[in-house]
């Protein structure tokens, strides 16, 4: 968790919003407030660490509905449903397509807090796992078309002279591009190459 994560509370009810927004300031958390999915969704920005909170009937669109529109994003902020008790089943189908948890009106306090630790936590791993895929890819944008191709035989097993016998080259021609694969990519074996690949998807786990 970090300083800069925003707690999101969307809810229709003023006093609900203001409550938990109340809670949230009273340990130290950010927190804004918004009185629609679609308020929310106007500025929403995914750059934004943090998790959202939003009961799961709204006017206009739901809670799911607004769930839904945050999934066609590679990173949104952790969900978290806010729910009456005929509302469970439909919390639980949130759950199963990505929400974080729920919890039932009216909540208990603590239990609101450890889900929002754990969401926050979530939030933070994701980001910074973003970040570090990003900071590969941007190296791997410096890879030759010819240094990408031995790469990618690399990840794959196949040795320096079976590369050099299939692209036609000689295997010290293969070395050179190995050399600087490992060391545009900072790469110190073939492990952290391998790994790479995986991070990248290149790889089947």
């Amino acid at each position: 968790m970090n300083e800069n994560q925003t707690v999101f509370i969307v809810d229709d009810e003023k006093s609900v919003r203001d409550s938990i927004k109340f809670l949230m300031e009273s340990i130290g958390l950010q927190a804004k407030v918004f009185s629609s999915a679609q308020e929310y969704l106007d500025q929403f920005d995914t750059n934004a660490p943090g998790c959202l909170i939003t009961d799961i009937r709204m006017p206009m669109m739901s809670g799911l509905d607004l769930q839904q529109k945050l999934s066609e994003n590679t990173l949104h902020p952790p969900i978290i449903m806010i729910t009456g008790h005929g509302d469970v089943p439909m919390a639980v189908s949130a759950i199963q397509q990505g929400a974080v948890d729920f919890v039932e009106k009216p909540f208990n306090n603590q239990k609101l807090l450890d889900i929002v630790y754990k969401a926050l936590e979530i939030d933070a791993k994701c980001r910074g796992e973003n970040i570090k895929l990003g900071d590969i890819q941007q190296k791997y944008q410096y890879l030759t078309d010819k240094e990408r191709q031995v790469f990618e035989l690399i990840i794959k097993g196949i040795l320096n002279k079976q590369i050099a016998q299939e692209l036609f080259v000689t295997q010290s021609a293969i070395e050179a591009r190995r050399a600087k694969i490992m060391e545009k990519m900072q790469a110190n074996n073939l492990s952290d190459l391998m790994r790479i690949g995986m991070a990248m998807g290149m790889i089947e786990v």
